[in-house]
């Protein structure tokens, strides 16, 4: 399927507005979400051979295959009960912000074909966590999904850094309960002082109080935080210590990046740089979170994922589960399928 997306459909979709294109995307999977009998046959199709692979047991939930789709293509759960029939094991919907916000100005995201890359300045545009709350309840809940349900929180624009905290908590009200993991995005680089929140005060007093808030539910969910390529090793060491201390249960490593890495030095568009330049510095981030913390900590490991060997280095590295986002954009909406069958297929060896 790879080969006919990379023929016939990916011709077509990338003579779009990359930031159209990607809407055309989330409406052919939110209507396929509606297409139930469709549906079920491609998560058929899309399945591991059951007795053949395990699931993946992490934080606590269980992970039918390693893959699972990033945060950022379906921001506003409108997508997310297809991504099972494309093949992924988990997905992460967002960033969601507690305020409702349109994002950065348009043009602001842009494909870089020959280097499988994306720049992107989206700025967090969501519906707010109130409507995307409302949107989760009428859909799949906890028990009756296929595949774990992570919601990305992020900060919202207008709320000064100082406010963060409280920002956070709204969100975190709203969509605790649906969520069957919960990640603290504090590392986008579009909206502007939030990687501060990666400064071990701040994130020391966000953590406090997201753990505060966790441990008062009768049912407490997984928490990850969610950290940029571009931390130096002492800011990693910082930021791994403060995940000790509130115990979290683990990382994604990692976020785009605000390097300009080969030919990009000379690209003068603003924004995070995803897809294959950001392979090597994310699985470097990997392997030194996995050492330091002696395999205990669990990671999502993301960035620059084109194909199965992409994906088993960061699996040997250290990741428990890995997600893909600009892969997709260039393999298609089944390359998912491809590299859980390829990742499986190993493991199993």
């Amino acid at each position: 399927m790879g080969m006919i997306y990379e023929k016939l459909f990916r011709p077509v979709l990338f003579r779009q507005d990359s930031e159209r294109a990607h809407e055309h995307g989330v409406d052919a999977m939110a209507l396929l979400a509606k297409l139930a009998p469709l549906r079920r046959a491609l998560e058929l199709y899309s399945r591991l051979a059951a007795g053949r692979f395990r699931p993946v047991q992490v934080f606590g939930l269980e992970f039918p295959n390693r893959i699972g789709l990033a945060a950022g293509f379906d921001k506003n759960a409108r997508a997310w009960p297809a991504a099972a029939a494309m093949g992924f094991g988990h997905v992460e919907i967002g960033t969601v912000t507690a305020l409702a916000q349109d994002g950065n100005l348009k043009p602001r995201m842009f494909r870089y074909p020959a280097e499988e890359a994306v720049i992107n300045r989206m700025g967090f545009n969501n519906e707010g966590s109130a409507a995307v709350a409302a949107r989760l309840a009428g859909q799949p809940g906890r028990g009756a999904r296929t595949i774990p349900l992570g919601v990305n929180l992020g900060k919202s624009k207008v709320a000064d850094i100082d406010r963060a905290t409280e920002d956070y908590l709204a969100s975190f009200a709203r969509l605790a309960d649906f969520a069957d993991y919960l990640v603290l995005n504090v590392s986008s680089p579009n909206t502007p002082g939030l990687r501060q929140l990666q400064d071990e005060s701040r994130l020391r007093e966000l953590l406090g109080a997201i753990t505060a808030a966790n441990r008062a539910r009768s049912l407490r969910v997984p928490v990850l935080l969610k950290i940029a390529p571009d931390l130096t090793w002492p800011q990693v060491d910082a930021v791994l210590g403060v995940i000790d201390e509130f115990r979290l249960d683990g990382v994604i490593a990692t976020n785009t990046t605000l390097a300009r890495p080969g030919i990009f030095a000379a690209v003068n568009e603003a924004g995070g740089l995803s897809g294959a330049p950001v392979r090597r510095r994310s699985t470097q981030l990997v392997s030194y979170i996995s050492k330091k913390t002696e395999g205990k900590l669990p990671i999502i490991g993301v960035g620059g994922i084109t194909d199965v060997i992409g994906a088993a280095e960061k699996l040997d590295a250290g990741a428990a589960l890995v997600q893909v986002y600009t892969g997709m954009i260039y393999r298609g909406p089944f390359f998912a399928a491809e590299l859980a069958h390829g990742v499986s297929a190993r493991d199993a060896r």
